[in-house]
Protein backbone atom coordinates (compact mmCIF):
# COMPACT_ATOMS: atom_id res chain seq x y z
CA UNK A 1 0.00 0.00 0.00
CA UNK A 2 1.34 3.03 -0.69
CA UNK A 3 1.91 6.40 1.35
CA UNK A 4 -1.43 8.92 1.22
CA UNK A 5 1.30 11.67 0.97
CA UNK A 6 4.63 12.40 2.35
CA UNK A 7 6.27 15.27 4.74
CA UNK A 8 5.84 18.71 2.92
CA UNK A 9 8.98 20.06 1.27
CA UNK A 10 10.81 21.94 3.71
CA UNK A 11 9.98 20.05 6.67
CA UNK A 12 11.66 17.40 8.63
CA UNK A 13 10.87 14.52 10.82
CA UNK A 14 12.67 13.98 14.01
CA UNK A 15 12.76 10.48 14.99
CA UNK A 16 13.59 9.19 18.23
CA UNK A 17 17.35 8.37 17.36
CA UNK A 18 17.63 12.30 17.12
CA UNK A 19 14.61 14.10 19.42
CA UNK A 20 16.98 13.43 22.46
CA UNK A 21 19.63 15.31 21.24
CA UNK A 22 16.73 18.25 20.66
CA UNK A 23 15.80 17.59 24.17
CA UNK A 24 19.64 18.05 25.49
CA UNK A 25 19.92 21.27 23.23
CA UNK A 26 16.57 22.96 24.82
CA UNK A 27 17.41 21.56 28.70
CA UNK A 28 20.59 23.45 28.74
CA UNK A 29 19.27 26.75 27.06
CA UNK A 30 16.40 26.73 29.43
CA UNK A 31 18.79 26.16 32.64
CA UNK A 32 20.69 28.60 31.14
CA UNK A 33 18.36 31.32 30.31
CA UNK A 34 16.76 30.84 33.65
CA UNK A 35 20.38 31.59 35.35
CA UNK A 36 20.12 35.07 33.71
CA UNK A 37 16.62 35.41 34.80
CA UNK A 38 15.05 34.85 31.44
CA UNK A 39 11.53 33.16 31.89
CA UNK A 40 9.33 31.25 29.70
CA UNK A 41 6.94 32.87 27.42
CA UNK A 42 4.27 30.43 24.98
CA UNK A 43 2.70 32.39 21.91
CA UNK A 44 0.17 31.17 19.23
CA UNK A 45 1.61 29.80 15.94
CA UNK A 46 -0.30 32.48 13.91
CA UNK A 47 -1.40 36.05 14.01
CA UNK A 48 -2.86 38.94 12.78
CA UNK A 49 -0.75 39.36 9.62
CA UNK A 50 -0.82 43.18 9.86
CA UNK A 51 1.15 42.54 13.38
CA UNK A 52 4.22 41.23 11.18
CA UNK A 53 4.28 43.95 7.94
CA UNK A 54 4.28 46.52 11.27
CA UNK A 55 6.96 44.99 13.05
CA UNK A 56 9.16 43.40 10.79
CA UNK A 57 8.53 45.51 7.98
CA UNK A 58 6.69 45.58 4.56
CA UNK A 59 10.14 46.61 2.55
CA UNK A 60 11.80 43.25 4.25
CA UNK A 61 12.24 39.60 2.35
CA UNK A 62 10.35 37.71 5.08
CA UNK A 63 7.03 40.12 4.60
CA UNK A 64 7.69 40.57 0.79
CA UNK A 65 8.60 37.10 -0.25
CA UNK A 66 8.17 34.39 2.50
CA UNK A 67 5.43 34.42 4.41
CA UNK A 68 2.49 32.17 5.18
CA UNK A 69 -0.62 34.26 4.99
CA UNK A 70 -4.09 33.08 4.67
CA UNK A 71 -7.88 34.47 4.76
CA UNK A 72 -9.90 32.48 7.35
CA UNK A 73 -13.06 31.06 7.78
CA UNK A 74 -13.81 35.02 9.00
CA UNK A 75 -12.18 36.79 6.45
CA UNK A 76 -9.01 37.93 8.55
CA UNK A 77 -5.89 37.90 7.44
CA UNK A 78 -3.34 35.02 9.39
CA UNK A 79 0.10 34.36 9.27
CA UNK A 80 1.89 31.73 10.40
CA UNK A 81 4.68 33.27 12.79
CA UNK A 82 7.93 33.65 10.34
CA UNK A 83 9.99 34.54 13.89
CA UNK A 84 9.74 34.73 17.46
CA UNK A 85 10.02 38.26 18.57
CA UNK A 86 6.58 40.12 17.56
CA UNK A 87 4.65 37.79 19.23
CA UNK A 88 6.38 38.19 22.45
CA UNK A 89 5.94 42.16 22.17
CA UNK A 90 2.13 41.64 21.32
CA UNK A 91 1.81 39.42 23.96
CA UNK A 92 4.07 41.57 26.64
CA UNK A 93 1.42 44.75 25.74
CA UNK A 94 -1.74 42.70 25.54
CA UNK A 95 -1.19 41.04 29.10
CA UNK A 96 -0.01 44.37 30.09
CA UNK A 97 3.71 42.67 31.66
CA UNK A 98 4.66 46.36 31.10
CA UNK A 99 2.99 47.23 34.62
CA UNK A 100 5.33 44.39 35.99
CA UNK A 101 8.56 44.82 37.43
CA UNK A 102 10.94 46.02 35.07
CA UNK A 103 12.82 44.49 33.05
CA UNK A 104 10.79 41.55 31.54
CA UNK A 105 13.06 39.11 30.43
CA UNK A 106 11.43 36.27 28.63
CA UNK A 107 12.90 33.06 26.52
CA UNK A 108 10.90 30.69 24.14
CA UNK A 109 11.49 27.85 22.11
CA UNK A 110 9.21 27.95 18.93
CA UNK A 111 8.06 26.89 15.64
CA UNK A 112 8.52 29.39 12.40
CA UNK A 113 7.87 29.22 8.99
CA UNK A 114 9.09 30.86 6.21
CA UNK A 115 8.05 30.43 2.55
CA UNK A 116 12.50 29.60 1.27
CA UNK A 117 14.43 27.54 -0.80
CA UNK A 118 15.14 24.56 1.29
CA UNK A 119 18.61 23.57 1.51
CA UNK A 120 21.04 22.62 4.04
CA UNK A 121 20.45 24.77 7.11
CA UNK A 122 17.56 26.81 5.88
CA UNK A 123 13.90 24.86 6.32
CA UNK A 124 9.96 26.01 6.00
CA UNK A 125 9.23 24.82 9.27
CA UNK A 126 12.28 26.06 11.41
CA UNK A 127 12.66 26.45 15.27
CA UNK A 128 13.77 28.87 17.39
CA UNK A 129 15.00 29.34 20.85
CA UNK A 130 14.76 33.26 21.27
CA UNK A 131 15.00 35.70 24.28
CA UNK A 132 13.71 39.59 24.58
CA UNK A 133 14.66 41.54 27.41
CA UNK A 134 11.99 44.74 27.48
CA UNK A 135 12.70 47.63 29.36
CA UNK A 136 16.46 47.87 29.72
CA UNK A 137 17.84 51.20 27.48
CA UNK A 138 22.11 50.27 28.52
CA UNK A 139 24.84 48.93 26.88
CA UNK A 140 24.79 46.40 29.61
CA UNK A 141 21.58 44.43 28.53
CA UNK A 142 22.79 44.61 25.16
CA UNK A 143 25.90 42.59 25.95
CA UNK A 144 24.09 40.27 28.64
CA UNK A 145 21.99 38.73 25.67
CA UNK A 146 25.44 38.20 23.63
CA UNK A 147 27.05 36.93 26.95
CA UNK A 148 24.01 34.13 27.24
CA UNK A 149 23.97 33.49 23.73
CA UNK A 150 27.93 32.67 24.16
CA UNK A 151 27.36 30.58 26.99
CA UNK A 152 24.50 28.68 25.64
CA UNK A 153 27.45 27.87 22.91
CA UNK A 154 30.40 27.14 24.92
CA UNK A 155 28.33 24.83 27.35
CA UNK A 156 27.34 22.63 24.04
CA UNK A 157 30.81 22.68 23.24
CA UNK A 158 30.86 24.37 19.91
CA UNK A 159 34.19 25.84 18.43
CA UNK A 160 35.15 28.07 15.63
CA UNK A 161 32.21 30.71 15.72
CA UNK A 162 32.96 34.63 15.26
CA UNK A 163 31.25 37.38 16.69
CA UNK A 164 30.27 40.00 14.58
CA UNK A 165 28.79 43.11 15.96
CA UNK A 166 27.89 46.37 14.53
CA UNK A 167 25.89 49.76 15.25
CA UNK A 168 23.07 50.72 12.94
CA UNK A 169 22.22 54.03 14.68
CA UNK A 170 18.80 55.20 15.89
CA UNK A 171 15.87 57.06 13.54
CA UNK A 172 17.87 60.00 13.88
CA UNK A 173 21.19 58.87 12.71
CA UNK A 174 19.73 56.93 9.74
CA UNK A 175 17.93 59.78 8.01
CA UNK A 176 21.21 60.64 7.14
CA UNK A 177 22.68 57.48 6.39
CA UNK A 178 19.49 56.52 4.38
CA UNK A 179 20.00 59.78 2.30
CA UNK A 180 23.84 58.65 1.37
CA UNK A 181 22.76 55.28 0.62
CA UNK A 182 20.22 57.04 -2.00
CA UNK A 183 22.14 58.73 -3.32
CA UNK A 184 24.99 55.46 -4.36
CA UNK A 185 21.75 53.03 -5.36
CA UNK A 186 20.75 55.00 -7.51
CA UNK A 187 23.90 55.90 -9.41
CA UNK A 188 23.74 51.86 -9.76
CA UNK A 189 19.43 51.54 -10.36
CA UNK A 190 20.03 49.64 -13.82
CA UNK A 191 21.46 47.08 -12.03
CA UNK A 192 19.53 46.28 -9.27
CA UNK A 193 16.87 43.70 -9.20
CA UNK A 194 13.52 44.76 -9.59
CA UNK A 195 12.71 44.38 -5.47
CA UNK A 196 15.39 46.57 -4.50
CA UNK A 197 14.67 49.32 -7.35
CA UNK A 198 11.09 48.99 -5.27
CA UNK A 199 13.25 49.30 -2.07
CA UNK A 200 15.61 52.64 -3.26
CA UNK A 201 12.96 55.06 -2.13
CA UNK A 202 10.92 53.48 0.75
CA UNK A 203 13.96 51.84 2.54
CA UNK A 204 17.38 51.89 0.70
CA UNK A 205 19.19 49.31 4.07
CA UNK A 206 16.81 46.69 2.62
CA UNK A 207 19.37 46.41 -0.26
CA UNK A 208 22.18 45.66 1.99
CA UNK A 209 20.31 42.55 3.01
CA UNK A 210 19.43 41.66 -0.67
CA UNK A 211 20.53 37.99 -1.49
CA UNK A 212 21.01 38.24 -5.20
CA UNK A 213 24.59 38.18 -5.52
CA UNK A 214 24.94 41.28 -8.26
CA UNK A 215 22.98 43.59 -5.49
CA UNK A 216 25.64 42.03 -2.88
CA UNK A 217 28.62 42.89 -4.94
CA UNK A 218 27.21 46.78 -5.60
CA UNK A 219 26.18 46.98 -1.47
CA UNK A 220 30.02 46.41 -0.76
CA UNK A 221 31.05 49.37 -1.97
CA UNK A 222 27.63 51.42 -0.36
CA UNK A 223 28.74 53.86 2.49
CA UNK A 224 28.81 52.79 6.33
CA UNK A 225 26.35 53.20 8.82
CA UNK A 226 29.37 53.76 11.72
CA UNK A 227 30.19 57.02 9.61
CA UNK A 228 26.89 58.15 10.35
CA UNK A 229 26.30 57.02 14.31
CA UNK A 230 24.83 60.20 16.30
CA UNK A 231 27.19 61.06 20.02
CA UNK A 232 24.45 58.76 22.04
CA UNK A 233 24.56 56.07 19.36
CA UNK A 234 28.35 55.57 19.20
CA UNK A 235 29.12 56.00 22.77
CA UNK A 236 26.34 52.94 23.43
CA UNK A 237 28.02 51.13 20.92
CA UNK A 238 31.49 51.78 22.74
CA UNK A 239 30.30 50.77 25.64
CA UNK A 240 28.79 47.30 24.26
CA UNK A 241 32.21 46.88 23.24
CA UNK A 242 33.80 47.40 26.41
CA UNK A 243 31.68 45.27 28.60
CA UNK A 244 32.16 42.41 26.46
CA UNK A 245 36.24 42.83 26.54
CA UNK A 246 35.26 43.05 30.31
CA UNK A 247 34.19 39.49 29.80
CA UNK A 248 36.76 37.93 27.37
CA UNK A 249 34.30 37.59 24.57
CA UNK A 250 36.47 38.22 21.22
CA UNK A 251 34.25 39.96 18.84
CA UNK A 252 34.95 41.31 14.87
CA UNK A 253 33.04 44.82 14.16
CA UNK A 254 31.33 44.21 11.08
CA UNK A 255 29.46 47.54 9.52
CA UNK A 256 27.64 45.65 7.07
CA UNK A 257 25.42 43.84 9.53
CA UNK A 258 22.46 45.73 9.26
CA UNK A 259 19.85 42.36 9.79
CA UNK A 260 16.88 41.33 7.94
CA UNK A 261 13.88 42.88 9.71
CA UNK A 262 13.12 46.36 10.16
CA UNK A 263 12.05 47.20 13.82
CA UNK A 264 16.58 46.54 14.86
CA UNK A 265 18.32 50.16 16.39
CA UNK A 266 21.46 50.48 17.48
CA UNK A 267 23.56 47.10 18.53
CA UNK A 268 22.98 44.05 15.89
CA UNK A 269 24.96 40.90 15.71
CA UNK A 270 25.54 38.05 14.61
CA UNK A 271 27.21 34.26 15.78
CA UNK A 272 29.02 32.91 12.45
CA UNK A 273 30.31 29.94 11.76
CA UNK A 274 32.30 28.71 8.65
CA UNK A 275 31.44 24.81 9.21
CA UNK A 276 27.94 24.83 7.67
CA UNK A 277 28.11 26.40 4.24
CA UNK A 278 26.38 29.24 3.03
CA UNK A 279 23.72 29.60 5.93
CA UNK A 280 27.00 30.36 8.51
CA UNK A 281 24.76 32.45 10.69
CA UNK A 282 23.82 30.86 13.94
CA UNK A 283 22.33 33.25 16.10
CA UNK A 284 21.48 36.91 15.71
CA UNK A 285 19.72 39.59 17.39
CA UNK A 286 20.38 43.29 18.89
CA UNK A 287 18.32 46.15 19.72
CA UNK A 288 14.59 46.97 19.10
CA UNK A 289 13.71 50.63 21.29
CA UNK A 290 11.02 51.76 18.78
CA UNK A 291 9.47 48.07 18.50
CA UNK A 292 7.17 48.43 21.31
CA UNK A 293 5.92 51.59 19.89
CA UNK A 294 5.01 51.01 16.77
CA UNK A 295 3.11 48.74 17.76
CA UNK A 296 1.02 50.81 19.82
CA UNK A 297 2.85 50.78 23.04
CA UNK A 298 4.22 53.64 25.13
CA UNK A 299 8.18 53.76 24.17
CA UNK A 300 10.28 50.89 25.58
CA UNK A 301 13.74 49.43 25.07
CA UNK A 302 14.29 46.19 24.47
CA UNK A 303 16.77 43.92 22.80
CA UNK A 304 17.14 39.90 22.10
CA UNK A 305 18.22 37.40 19.72
CA UNK A 306 17.02 34.22 17.94
CA UNK A 307 19.02 31.08 17.62
CA UNK A 308 17.57 28.58 15.02
CA UNK A 309 17.63 25.04 16.30
CA UNK A 310 17.95 23.24 13.04
CA UNK A 311 21.01 25.01 12.27
CA UNK A 312 22.46 24.59 15.64
CA UNK A 313 22.48 21.10 15.52
CA UNK A 314 23.73 20.81 11.88
CA UNK A 315 26.81 22.68 13.34
CA UNK A 316 27.17 20.38 15.99
CA UNK A 317 26.88 17.58 13.57
CA UNK A 318 29.58 19.01 10.88
CA UNK A 319 32.03 19.90 14.29
CA UNK A 320 31.16 15.83 15.56
CA UNK A 321 30.00 17.29 18.65
CA UNK A 322 29.40 14.98 21.67
CA UNK A 323 26.29 14.46 23.04
CA UNK A 324 24.86 12.90 26.64
CA UNK A 325 24.29 9.07 25.68
CA UNK A 326 20.39 8.77 25.02
CA UNK A 327 18.74 7.60 28.32
CA UNK A 328 18.39 3.62 28.29
CA UNK A 329 16.25 1.11 29.24
CA UNK A 330 17.19 0.86 33.20
CA UNK A 331 15.46 -2.50 33.43
CA UNK A 332 13.99 -5.02 30.99
CA UNK A 333 11.24 -7.39 32.87
CA UNK A 334 10.78 -10.44 31.14
CA UNK A 335 8.22 -13.12 31.74
CA UNK A 336 7.03 -16.75 30.70
CA UNK A 337 3.24 -16.93 31.11
CA UNK A 338 0.40 -14.29 31.11
CA UNK A 339 0.29 -13.66 35.28
CA UNK A 340 4.02 -13.69 35.47
CA UNK A 341 3.34 -10.22 33.16
CA UNK A 342 0.71 -8.87 35.02
CA UNK A 343 3.54 -8.75 37.95
CA UNK A 344 6.04 -7.71 35.54
CA UNK A 345 3.70 -4.68 35.11
CA UNK A 346 2.88 -4.39 38.37
CA UNK A 347 6.74 -3.79 39.19
CA UNK A 348 7.55 -1.96 36.41
CA UNK A 349 5.03 0.77 37.55
CA UNK A 350 6.96 0.97 40.90
CA UNK A 351 9.71 1.32 39.36
CA UNK A 352 8.68 4.40 36.48
CA UNK A 353 7.02 5.62 39.82
CA UNK A 354 10.71 6.19 40.90
CA UNK A 355 12.30 7.94 37.99
CA UNK A 356 13.56 4.31 36.38
CA UNK A 357 13.15 3.63 33.02
CA UNK A 358 11.19 0.00 32.60
CA UNK A 359 9.72 -1.73 30.47
CA UNK A 360 8.22 -5.39 29.80
CA UNK A 361 6.30 -7.11 27.54
CA UNK A 362 3.18 -5.83 25.88
CA UNK A 363 3.84 -7.56 22.48
CA UNK A 364 3.06 -10.62 23.53
CA UNK A 365 6.51 -12.24 22.24
CA UNK A 366 8.40 -15.81 23.67
CA UNK A 367 10.77 -15.46 26.16
CA UNK A 368 13.49 -15.98 24.04
CA UNK A 369 12.62 -12.78 21.74
CA UNK A 370 11.75 -10.27 24.71
CA UNK A 371 15.51 -11.12 25.68
CA UNK A 372 16.50 -10.52 21.89
CA UNK A 373 14.52 -7.10 22.05
CA UNK A 374 16.16 -5.96 25.87
CA UNK A 375 19.52 -6.36 24.03
CA UNK A 376 18.29 -4.49 20.95
CA UNK A 377 16.84 -1.25 23.14
CA UNK A 378 20.31 -1.53 25.04
CA UNK A 379 18.64 -2.41 27.84
CA UNK A 380 20.99 -2.45 30.88
CA UNK A 381 19.54 -5.04 33.50
CA UNK A 382 17.16 -7.82 32.91
CA UNK A 383 14.93 -10.03 35.13
CA UNK A 384 12.97 -13.18 34.32
CA UNK A 385 9.55 -14.07 36.21
CA UNK A 386 8.08 -17.53 35.79
CA UNK A 387 6.27 -19.40 38.27
CA UNK A 388 9.58 -20.53 39.96
CA UNK A 389 10.45 -17.02 40.59
CA UNK A 390 6.85 -16.10 41.66
CA UNK A 391 6.27 -18.87 44.09
CA UNK A 392 9.92 -18.14 45.66
CA UNK A 393 9.49 -14.57 45.32
CA UNK A 394 13.05 -14.24 44.41
CA UNK A 395 14.35 -14.06 40.73
CA UNK A 396 17.69 -13.39 39.12
CA UNK A 397 18.88 -10.05 38.15
CA UNK A 398 21.31 -9.69 35.03
CA UNK A 399 23.99 -7.31 34.50
CA UNK A 400 23.72 -6.98 30.41
CA UNK A 401 27.00 -5.09 30.22
CA UNK A 402 29.18 -7.52 32.03
CA UNK A 403 26.75 -10.71 32.41
CA UNK A 404 26.86 -11.14 36.35
CA UNK A 405 23.66 -12.06 37.91
CA UNK A 406 22.13 -10.94 41.55
CA UNK A 407 19.62 -12.61 43.14
CA UNK A 408 16.68 -10.01 43.82
CA UNK A 409 14.00 -10.30 46.58
CA UNK A 410 10.81 -9.27 44.53
CA UNK A 411 9.47 -7.94 47.58
CA UNK A 412 10.09 -4.04 47.81
CA UNK A 413 11.86 -5.03 44.23
CA UNK A 414 12.39 -1.38 43.84
CA UNK A 415 14.59 -0.29 46.91
CA UNK A 416 16.48 -3.77 46.08
CA UNK A 417 16.99 -2.85 42.44
CA UNK A 418 18.06 0.89 43.39
CA UNK A 419 20.73 -1.29 45.86
CA UNK A 420 22.12 -3.32 43.93
CA UNK A 421 22.31 -1.10 40.78
CA UNK A 422 23.95 1.93 42.87
CA UNK A 423 26.56 -0.60 44.60
CA UNK A 424 27.51 -1.76 41.15
CA UNK A 425 27.56 1.35 39.78
CA UNK A 426 29.96 2.37 42.35
CA UNK A 427 32.44 -0.57 41.94
CA UNK A 428 32.78 0.07 38.20
CA UNK A 429 31.82 -3.49 37.08
CA UNK A 430 33.48 -3.76 33.70
CA UNK A 431 33.54 -0.22 33.07
CA UNK A 432 29.85 -0.34 33.99
CA UNK A 433 29.77 3.46 35.37
CA UNK A 434 27.47 5.56 37.26
CA UNK A 435 26.84 7.51 33.24
CA UNK A 436 25.44 4.18 31.76
CA UNK A 437 22.21 4.03 34.28
CA UNK A 438 19.65 6.28 35.52
CA UNK A 439 21.57 7.03 38.28
CA UNK A 440 20.85 10.82 38.49
CA UNK A 441 17.23 9.53 39.05
CA UNK A 442 18.44 7.85 42.05
CA UNK A 443 20.68 10.24 43.25
CA UNK A 444 18.47 13.68 42.60
CA UNK A 445 21.05 14.72 39.99
CA UNK A 446 19.63 17.38 37.45
CA UNK A 447 19.81 16.90 33.60
CA UNK A 448 22.35 20.43 33.08
CA UNK A 449 24.32 20.28 35.59
CA UNK A 450 25.26 16.31 35.50
CA UNK A 451 26.64 16.80 31.92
Amino acid sequence: MALITNAIKGTLDTLPAESYKVQYVEAAMREIAENYGFYEMRTPVFEHTELFQRSVGETTDVVQKEMYTFEDKGGRSITLRPEGTAGAARAFLENGLFNEAMPQKIYYLTSCYRYEKPQAGRLREFHQFGVECFGAPTAAADAEIILLANEIFNYLGINNLSLEINSIGCPECRKKYQDALREYFTAHIDELCDTCKGRLDKNPMRILDCKSPADKEIAAGAPKILDYLCEDCSEHFELVKKYLNANNIAFTVNPTIVRGLDYYTRTVFEFVSNDIGAQGTVCGGGRYDGLIEEMGGKPTPACGFGLGIERLLLLMDAQKTEFPERKRCDIFIGSMGEAENVKASQLATDLRNEGLAAQFDTVGRSLKAQMKYADKIGANYTVVLGADELASGKAMLKNMGDGTQTEISLDDFTDNFQSIIIKQAMNGLDGYGIGDINIEALLGGGFYGNN
